[in-house]
Protein backbone atom coordinates (compact mmCIF):
# COMPACT_ATOMS: atom_id res chain seq x y z
CA UNK A 1 0.00 0.00 0.00
CA UNK A 2 1.40 3.72 -0.77
CA UNK A 3 2.12 5.57 1.94
CA UNK A 4 0.24 9.29 2.52
CA UNK A 5 2.83 10.73 5.18
CA UNK A 6 6.05 9.64 6.66
CA UNK A 7 7.06 10.97 10.11
CA UNK A 8 7.86 9.51 13.94
CA UNK A 9 5.42 8.74 16.34
CA UNK A 10 6.72 11.29 19.27
CA UNK A 11 6.47 8.57 22.71
CA UNK A 12 7.85 10.37 25.31
CA UNK A 13 11.26 10.51 24.31
CA UNK A 14 11.19 7.66 22.10
CA UNK A 15 10.76 8.47 18.35
CA UNK A 16 8.93 5.82 15.84
CA UNK A 17 9.79 6.31 12.54
CA UNK A 18 6.53 5.43 10.75
CA UNK A 19 4.25 5.55 7.08
CA UNK A 20 0.65 6.47 6.79
CA UNK A 21 -1.24 4.83 4.95
CA UNK A 22 -4.90 4.62 4.13
CA UNK A 23 -7.23 2.33 6.00
CA UNK A 24 -10.10 2.33 3.72
CA UNK A 25 -11.02 2.70 0.64
CA UNK A 26 -14.35 3.91 -1.19
CA UNK A 27 -16.25 1.85 -3.43
CA UNK A 28 -18.82 4.78 -5.10
CA UNK A 29 -19.66 4.37 -8.75
CA UNK A 30 -18.51 7.74 -9.97
CA UNK A 31 -20.80 9.36 -12.88
CA UNK A 32 -19.45 11.75 -15.06
CA UNK A 33 -21.57 14.83 -16.78
CA UNK A 34 -22.70 14.70 -20.62
CA UNK A 35 -24.59 16.79 -22.39
CA UNK A 36 -27.88 15.22 -23.55
CA UNK A 37 -28.44 16.36 -26.47
CA UNK A 38 -25.25 14.67 -28.30
CA UNK A 39 -23.54 12.31 -25.11
CA UNK A 40 -20.29 15.04 -25.25
CA UNK A 41 -19.41 15.23 -21.68
CA UNK A 42 -19.18 18.13 -19.35
CA UNK A 43 -16.18 19.08 -17.88
CA UNK A 44 -15.19 22.20 -15.66
CA UNK A 45 -12.45 24.45 -16.83
CA UNK A 46 -11.10 27.01 -13.93
CA UNK A 47 -11.14 30.31 -15.36
CA UNK A 48 -10.09 33.93 -13.58
CA UNK A 49 -12.65 35.99 -12.97
CA UNK A 50 -10.89 39.50 -14.14
CA UNK A 51 -8.93 38.18 -17.45
CA UNK A 52 -11.79 35.21 -17.80
CA UNK A 53 -8.76 33.47 -19.46
CA UNK A 54 -8.31 29.59 -18.47
CA UNK A 55 -5.04 29.05 -15.74
CA UNK A 56 -3.66 26.19 -15.23
CA UNK A 57 -2.78 24.29 -12.31
CA UNK A 58 0.45 25.48 -11.34
CA UNK A 59 -0.50 28.97 -11.78
CA UNK A 60 -3.53 28.88 -8.77
CA UNK A 61 -2.10 29.07 -5.29
CA UNK A 62 -4.29 29.45 -2.30
CA UNK A 63 -5.90 32.75 -0.48
CA UNK A 64 -8.27 33.38 2.64
CA UNK A 65 -11.51 35.94 1.79
CA UNK A 66 -11.77 37.94 4.53
CA UNK A 67 -15.43 39.63 5.36
CA UNK A 68 -15.37 42.45 2.93
CA UNK A 69 -14.48 39.79 -0.04
CA UNK A 70 -10.42 40.90 0.18
CA UNK A 71 -8.14 38.13 -0.64
CA UNK A 72 -5.41 37.18 1.53
CA UNK A 73 -2.68 35.45 -0.46
CA UNK A 74 -1.46 32.08 1.54
CA UNK A 75 1.87 30.35 0.26
CA UNK A 76 3.31 26.93 1.14
CA UNK A 77 6.12 28.91 2.52
CA UNK A 78 4.10 30.77 5.16
CA UNK A 79 2.48 27.73 6.38
CA UNK A 80 6.06 25.70 6.50
CA UNK A 81 7.42 28.43 8.80
CA UNK A 82 4.20 28.38 11.44
CA UNK A 83 5.49 26.30 14.64
CA UNK A 84 3.65 23.39 14.21
CA UNK A 85 5.41 21.14 16.31
CA UNK A 86 3.29 17.87 15.18
CA UNK A 87 3.91 18.97 11.26
CA UNK A 88 6.07 15.14 11.14
CA UNK A 89 5.17 14.16 13.80
CA UNK A 90 2.28 11.75 15.69
CA UNK A 91 2.39 13.50 19.04
CA UNK A 92 1.30 10.86 22.01
CA UNK A 93 -0.75 13.15 24.85
CA UNK A 94 -2.28 10.68 26.50
CA UNK A 95 -3.62 7.36 27.18
CA UNK A 96 -7.08 6.89 28.06
CA UNK A 97 -9.93 3.87 28.17
CA UNK A 98 -11.64 3.90 24.54
CA UNK A 99 -15.29 4.20 25.80
CA UNK A 100 -14.04 7.66 26.86
CA UNK A 101 -14.22 8.52 23.28
CA UNK A 102 -17.28 9.99 21.74
CA UNK A 103 -18.03 7.93 18.24
CA UNK A 104 -19.12 11.19 17.18
CA UNK A 105 -16.17 12.07 16.92
CA UNK A 106 -14.75 9.41 14.61
CA UNK A 107 -13.23 10.28 11.15
CA UNK A 108 -11.07 8.75 8.75
CA UNK A 109 -8.97 5.58 9.32
CA UNK A 110 -5.13 5.01 8.86
CA UNK A 111 -2.23 2.22 9.25
CA UNK A 112 0.94 3.19 10.95
CA UNK A 113 3.49 0.91 9.64
CA UNK A 114 7.32 0.80 10.99
CA UNK A 115 9.12 2.83 9.03
CA UNK A 116 12.84 0.97 8.29
CA UNK A 117 14.68 -2.14 10.55
CA UNK A 118 15.20 0.60 13.43
CA UNK A 119 11.95 1.26 14.20
CA UNK A 120 10.66 -2.44 14.60
CA UNK A 121 11.24 -2.67 18.24
CA UNK A 122 10.01 0.70 19.48
CA UNK A 123 6.49 0.20 17.01
CA UNK A 124 6.39 -3.47 19.18
CA UNK A 125 7.00 -1.77 22.40
CA UNK A 126 4.07 0.69 21.87
CA UNK A 127 1.87 -2.15 20.01
CA UNK A 128 2.60 -4.48 23.26
CA UNK A 129 2.14 -1.34 25.87
CA UNK A 130 -1.61 -0.53 24.33
CA UNK A 131 -2.75 -4.07 24.32
CA UNK A 132 -1.65 -4.86 28.16
CA UNK A 133 -3.01 -1.78 29.11
CA UNK A 134 -6.73 -1.87 27.44
CA UNK A 135 -5.88 1.82 26.47
CA UNK A 136 -6.31 4.10 23.26
CA UNK A 137 -3.53 7.01 22.88
CA UNK A 138 -4.82 10.36 21.86
CA UNK A 139 -2.41 12.08 19.79
CA UNK A 140 -2.19 15.44 17.51
CA UNK A 141 -0.75 15.25 14.33
CA UNK A 142 -0.92 17.91 11.04
CA UNK A 143 -2.05 16.62 7.77
CA UNK A 144 -3.21 18.37 4.49
CA UNK A 145 -2.56 21.54 5.71
CA UNK A 146 -4.33 21.89 9.68
CA UNK A 147 -3.78 19.85 12.93
CA UNK A 148 -5.98 17.28 13.87
CA UNK A 149 -6.42 15.09 16.57
CA UNK A 150 -6.16 10.99 16.57
CA UNK A 151 -6.74 8.15 18.49
CA UNK A 152 -3.92 5.34 18.12
CA UNK A 153 -5.30 1.73 18.90
CA UNK A 154 -4.02 -1.65 17.73
CA UNK A 155 -5.72 -4.09 15.06
CA UNK A 156 -4.43 -7.38 14.80
CA UNK A 157 -0.49 -6.62 15.00
CA UNK A 158 -0.89 -3.40 13.36
CA UNK A 159 -1.47 -0.04 15.14
CA UNK A 160 -4.16 1.89 13.74
CA UNK A 161 -5.17 5.94 14.16
CA UNK A 162 -8.46 7.32 14.02
CA UNK A 163 -9.07 10.79 12.65
CA UNK A 164 -10.80 12.40 15.49
CA UNK A 165 -12.64 15.57 15.26
CA UNK A 166 -12.25 18.38 17.55
CA UNK A 167 -14.85 18.23 20.50
CA UNK A 168 -16.01 21.62 19.43
CA UNK A 169 -16.66 20.18 15.94
CA UNK A 170 -19.53 18.09 17.30
CA UNK A 171 -22.53 19.73 17.04
CA UNK A 172 -25.71 19.89 20.39
CA UNK A 173 -28.42 17.49 19.51
CA UNK A 174 -30.70 20.62 20.10
CA UNK A 175 -34.41 20.11 18.61
CA UNK A 176 -33.46 17.11 16.94
CA UNK A 177 -35.40 15.08 19.70
CA UNK A 178 -39.22 14.42 19.34
CA UNK A 179 -41.06 17.66 20.86
CA UNK A 180 -44.17 16.23 22.77
CA UNK A 181 -43.66 13.13 25.57
CA UNK A 182 -43.94 9.94 24.73
CA UNK A 183 -44.79 6.81 26.80
CA UNK A 184 -43.71 3.29 25.98
CA UNK A 185 -45.22 0.57 27.28
CA UNK A 186 -43.87 -2.12 28.42
CA UNK A 187 -45.87 -4.57 25.79
CA UNK A 188 -43.58 -2.62 23.23
CA UNK A 189 -40.15 -2.64 25.06
CA UNK A 190 -40.62 -6.35 25.58
CA UNK A 191 -41.81 -6.73 21.80
CA UNK A 192 -38.69 -4.46 20.95
CA UNK A 193 -36.38 -6.89 23.16
CA UNK A 194 -38.03 -10.13 21.32
CA UNK A 195 -36.87 -8.59 17.41
CA UNK A 196 -33.49 -7.50 19.14
CA UNK A 197 -33.27 -11.14 20.05
CA UNK A 198 -33.83 -12.43 17.26
CA UNK A 199 -32.31 -10.34 14.83
CA UNK A 200 -28.96 -11.01 16.91
CA UNK A 201 -25.80 -10.71 15.83
CA UNK A 202 -24.23 -10.39 12.37
CA UNK A 203 -21.09 -10.92 11.04
CA UNK A 204 -19.65 -7.87 9.82
CA UNK A 205 -17.85 -9.44 6.63
CA UNK A 206 -20.79 -11.05 4.96
CA UNK A 207 -22.46 -7.40 4.35
CA UNK A 208 -21.86 -5.72 1.03
CA UNK A 209 -23.33 -2.84 -0.74
CA UNK A 210 -26.75 -3.66 -2.41
CA UNK A 211 -27.13 -0.58 -4.04
CA UNK A 212 -23.72 -0.64 -5.60
CA UNK A 213 -24.03 -3.74 -6.96
CA UNK A 214 -27.48 -2.80 -8.73
CA UNK A 215 -25.65 -0.12 -10.38
CA UNK A 216 -23.14 -2.29 -11.35
CA UNK A 217 -25.45 -4.70 -12.76
CA UNK A 218 -27.31 -1.60 -14.52
CA UNK A 219 -24.32 -0.37 -16.13
CA UNK A 220 -23.37 -3.71 -18.02
CA UNK A 221 -26.91 -4.41 -18.91
CA UNK A 222 -27.18 -0.92 -21.14
CA UNK A 223 -23.00 -1.28 -22.07
CA UNK A 224 -24.58 -4.95 -23.54
CA UNK A 225 -27.47 -3.13 -25.39
CA UNK A 226 -29.65 -5.89 -23.12
CA UNK A 227 -33.43 -4.27 -22.10
CA UNK A 228 -33.32 -3.16 -18.31
CA UNK A 229 -35.13 -5.00 -16.15
CA UNK A 230 -36.93 -2.28 -13.13
CA UNK A 231 -36.81 -4.35 -10.22
CA UNK A 232 -39.49 -4.41 -7.42
CA UNK A 233 -38.93 -1.78 -4.59
CA UNK A 234 -40.14 -2.80 -0.69
CA UNK A 235 -42.39 -0.52 1.09
CA UNK A 236 -40.44 0.95 3.74
CA UNK A 237 -43.32 2.13 5.31
CA UNK A 238 -42.27 5.93 5.14
CA UNK A 239 -44.09 8.28 7.28
CA UNK A 240 -46.91 6.12 7.45
CA UNK A 241 -49.06 5.97 11.08
CA UNK A 242 -48.62 2.25 12.57
CA UNK A 243 -49.81 0.07 14.96
CA UNK A 244 -46.81 -0.52 16.60
CA UNK A 245 -47.69 -3.83 18.32
CA UNK A 246 -48.50 -4.93 14.85
CA UNK A 247 -45.53 -3.46 13.26
CA UNK A 248 -43.05 -5.38 16.28
CA UNK A 249 -44.59 -8.52 15.71
CA UNK A 250 -44.65 -8.56 12.02
CA UNK A 251 -41.41 -8.07 11.90
CA UNK A 252 -40.32 -10.32 14.47
CA UNK A 253 -42.23 -12.87 12.35
CA UNK A 254 -40.24 -11.87 9.19
CA UNK A 255 -36.62 -12.20 11.06
CA UNK A 256 -37.67 -15.64 12.27
CA UNK A 257 -39.00 -16.59 8.54
CA UNK A 258 -35.78 -15.18 7.35
CA UNK A 259 -33.75 -17.50 9.69
CA UNK A 260 -35.28 -20.53 8.60
CA UNK A 261 -37.18 -20.99 12.05
CA UNK A 262 -41.10 -22.16 12.29
CA UNK A 263 -43.05 -19.29 12.90
CA UNK A 264 -46.79 -20.05 14.74
CA UNK A 265 -49.10 -18.17 16.38
CA UNK A 266 -48.03 -19.84 19.52
CA UNK A 267 -44.72 -18.53 19.37
CA UNK A 268 -45.90 -14.69 19.90
CA UNK A 269 -48.66 -15.73 22.16
CA UNK A 270 -46.28 -14.82 25.22
CA UNK A 271 -45.75 -10.80 24.17
CA UNK A 272 -49.52 -10.20 23.65
CA UNK A 273 -50.59 -7.25 25.99
CA UNK A 274 -52.77 -8.59 28.73
CA UNK A 275 -56.20 -8.04 28.25
CA UNK A 276 -57.97 -6.63 31.84
CA UNK A 277 -60.96 -8.62 32.99
CA UNK A 278 -63.82 -7.01 34.96
CA UNK A 279 -63.25 -8.98 37.80
CA UNK A 280 -60.75 -11.46 39.40
CA UNK A 281 -63.67 -13.95 39.79
CA UNK A 282 -64.16 -13.98 35.74
CA UNK A 283 -60.08 -13.88 35.92
CA UNK A 284 -59.67 -16.82 37.57
CA UNK A 285 -62.27 -18.79 35.63
CA UNK A 286 -61.16 -18.27 32.31
CA UNK A 287 -57.65 -19.07 33.71
CA UNK A 288 -58.96 -22.21 35.02
CA UNK A 289 -60.67 -22.94 31.80
CA UNK A 290 -57.98 -22.25 29.40
CA UNK A 291 -55.65 -24.42 31.74
CA UNK A 292 -57.56 -27.74 31.74
CA UNK A 293 -58.35 -29.92 28.48
CA UNK A 294 -61.99 -30.07 26.96
CA UNK A 295 -62.18 -34.12 27.83
CA UNK A 296 -61.02 -33.91 31.27
CA UNK A 297 -63.82 -31.37 32.46
CA UNK A 298 -66.18 -33.22 29.80
CA UNK A 299 -65.30 -36.48 31.96
CA UNK A 300 -65.18 -34.65 35.22
CA UNK A 301 -68.83 -32.89 34.62
CA UNK A 302 -70.25 -36.63 33.23
CA UNK A 303 -68.97 -38.23 36.77
CA UNK A 304 -70.68 -35.40 38.79
CA UNK A 305 -73.74 -35.76 37.06
CA UNK A 306 -73.92 -39.01 37.14
CA UNK A 307 -73.58 -38.95 41.31
CA UNK A 308 -75.82 -36.36 41.81
CA UNK A 309 -78.38 -38.87 39.96
CA UNK A 310 -77.80 -41.48 41.96
CA UNK A 311 -77.52 -39.45 45.36
CA UNK A 312 -81.12 -38.15 43.75
CA UNK A 313 -82.95 -41.75 43.24
CA UNK A 314 -81.65 -43.15 46.35
CA UNK A 315 -82.89 -39.69 48.15
CA UNK A 316 -86.57 -40.40 46.42
CA UNK A 317 -86.94 -44.51 46.86
CA UNK A 318 -86.07 -43.79 50.65
CA UNK A 319 -88.31 -40.75 50.97
CA UNK A 320 -90.96 -43.34 48.83
CA UNK A 321 -90.43 -46.37 50.88
CA UNK A 322 -90.73 -43.98 53.87
CA UNK A 323 -93.99 -42.55 52.67
CA UNK A 324 -95.28 -46.18 51.89
CA UNK A 325 -94.29 -47.56 55.22
CA UNK A 326 -96.08 -44.64 57.27
CA UNK A 327 -99.28 -45.00 55.31
CA UNK A 328 -99.55 -48.94 55.42
CA UNK A 329 -99.15 -47.73 59.50
CA UNK A 330 -101.82 -45.35 59.40
CA UNK A 331 -103.90 -47.39 57.51
CA UNK A 332 -103.85 -50.51 60.10
CA UNK A 333 -104.24 -48.13 62.62
CA UNK A 334 -107.50 -46.73 61.11
CA UNK A 335 -108.90 -50.44 60.36
CA UNK A 336 -107.78 -51.34 64.01
CA UNK A 337 -110.18 -47.89 65.15
CA UNK A 338 -112.50 -49.15 63.11
CA UNK A 339 -112.73 -52.33 64.44
CA UNK A 340 -112.43 -51.43 67.74
CA UNK A 341 -115.69 -48.95 67.31
CA UNK A 342 -117.31 -51.54 65.74
CA UNK A 343 -117.00 -53.59 68.45
CA UNK A 344 -118.39 -51.44 71.22
CA UNK A 345 -121.04 -50.87 69.34
CA UNK A 346 -122.13 -54.00 68.99
CA UNK A 347 -121.62 -54.62 72.82
CA UNK A 348 -123.65 -51.54 73.32
CA UNK A 349 -126.21 -52.68 70.83
CA UNK A 350 -126.48 -56.14 72.89
CA UNK A 351 -126.14 -54.21 75.99
CA UNK A 352 -129.62 -52.47 74.85
CA UNK A 353 -131.68 -55.70 73.55
CA UNK A 354 -130.99 -57.61 76.47
CA UNK A 355 -133.47 -55.51 78.90
CA UNK A 356 -135.75 -55.86 76.27
CA UNK A 357 -136.09 -59.48 75.74
CA UNK A 358 -136.53 -59.47 79.59
CA UNK A 359 -138.97 -57.03 79.94
CA UNK A 360 -141.03 -58.48 77.40
CA UNK A 361 -140.85 -61.95 78.95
Amino acid sequence: MRSIWNGAISFGLVSIPIKLVNATENHSIHFRQIHLADGGRIRYRKVCELDEEEVSGGEIGKAYEDADGTMIPITDEDLAQLPLPTAKTIEIVAFVPADEIDPLQMDAAYYLSANGVPAAKPYTLLREALKRSNKVAVAKYALRGRERLGMLRVVDDVIAMHGLLWPDEIRAPEGVAPDSDVTVRDAELDLADALMDTLGEVDMDSLHDDYREAVEELIAAKASGEAVQPSESKDGGGGKVIDLIAALESSVRAAKESRGEDVSEGDMADIHPIKKTTSGRTAKKTTQQKSTPKSTGTKKSTASTARKTAQKKTASKSTSSASSSSSKGSSSANSAKKQTSSGSRSTTKKKTAAPRKRASA
